[in-house]
């Protein structure tokens, strides 16, 4: 399987509904580093898994999206608590489908799995990996 990781960032506040939080319960903030892992069985016929720079540029609008946002204010996360673990299935998705109505580009077509792995400091991460 060849793999291609692109990395960006966001800041976001947020805080936690539940006990289990404890602190976190209340508003705090958190800047994610962002690794994109783009995954397909065989290389295109230009030898790439995905053009960089329209994934990069993908991506940066996908987070954009989230940038400097308190997500306890976002209407689409009412009511969730938007984990570290629930923020990487929301780019995940985010990401499949802008590959599907081809914002990727042609050699996008070609990924068959997509991990999005979120670094909420230097020493914890989540993800979520799934196939396209």
């Amino acid at each position: 399987m060849f793999r291609l990781c692109v990395r960006d960032h966001f800041m976001i506040a947020h805080s936690f509904n539940g006990e289990i939080f404890g602190p976190a319960q209340r508003t705090h903030g958190a800047t994610y580093v962002v690794d994109v892992v783009f995954q397909r069985p065989e290389l295109d016929e230009d030898g790439l898994v995905i053009d960089i720079g329209l994934a990069s540029e993908t991506v940066k609008e996908v987070l954009a999206g989230y940038n400097f946002q308190n997500l306890d204010e976002v209407s689409e996360f009412k009511g969730k608590n938007t984990t570290t673990e629930f923020m990487a299935k929301v780019i995940f998705d985010q990401l499949a489908k802008a590959i599907g109505e081809g914002k990727m580009g042609i050699t996008a077509k070609g990924i068959s799995h997509m991990e999005i792995k979120l670094h909420e400091s230097h020493v914890a991460w989540a993800s979520y990996e799934g196939a396209l």
